[in-house]
């Protein structure tokens, strides 16, 4: 496993940007990811800081809006920061949890869609993959992070000897439940 490059909250190389995330595995050697609106890949819930933000702010922040999972900052391991792109690292935490539905997941964060005119979720599906599907999944780069620059199995390994962390999952608005599970008002008087 590489080492992290040191990067301090505020402090970046000039020209780079910080993304902040969290990699989210459970004992069964999977790991949670996002699917991306509008792309063939899947990624983990992250995205870029503040400027009043900690590293570790914004991966709290980023992975609540992009799944509803909100986590106790307790209950992560700082996984440093990671070079990523050419002007992007990475600075990601991990998370050990019990495999939870994905089906209660969801994506707060919106995007106006060029084409339709409409506003979509930034990430549109969640699913647990195992470690080695990762390729297949993810962009080559964010493939090489956590398959090169990641010893996925050492983490979890080495998350399996602290309580597993338990998220509070936020319900998601009325107007965001698939269709079969959300019933308007009117219709849940009998």
């Amino acid at each position: 496993m590489l080492s992290p490059i040191p990067v301090s909250a505020g402090v970046l190389p000039i020209g780079k940007r910080l993304s902040c995330g969290l990699v989210i595995v459970n004992d069964q050697a999977q790991l949670l990811l996002c699917h991306v609106t509008g792309h063939e890949h899947w990624d983990l819930p992250k995205g870029g800081i503040g400027d009043d933000e900690t590293p570790l702010q914004a991966a709290l922040r980023e992975t609540c809006e992009e799944t509803g999972l909100c986590l106790d900052a307790a209950d992560l391991m700082d996984l440093g920061c990671l070079p990523y792109r050419t002007r992007k690292e990475l600075h990601l935490f991990a998370a050990r949890v019990a495999r939870l539905d994905t089906g209660l997941l969801w994506c707060e964060s919106r995007f106006d869609d060029a084409s339709s005119g409409t506003r979509l979720p930034e990430m549109d599906g969640y699913g647990w993959f195992g470690f080695g599907e990762i390729p297949v999944q993810c962009t080559r780069k964010l493939s090489a992070v956590l398959r090169e620059r990641l010893d996925l199995p050492g983490i979890l390994a080495e998350l399996r000897h602290c309580p597993l962390a338990v998220p509070r999952v936020t319900p998601a608005p009325a107007p965001l439940l698939a269709p079969s599970t959300w019933l308007p008002p009117t219709r849940l008087s009998a």
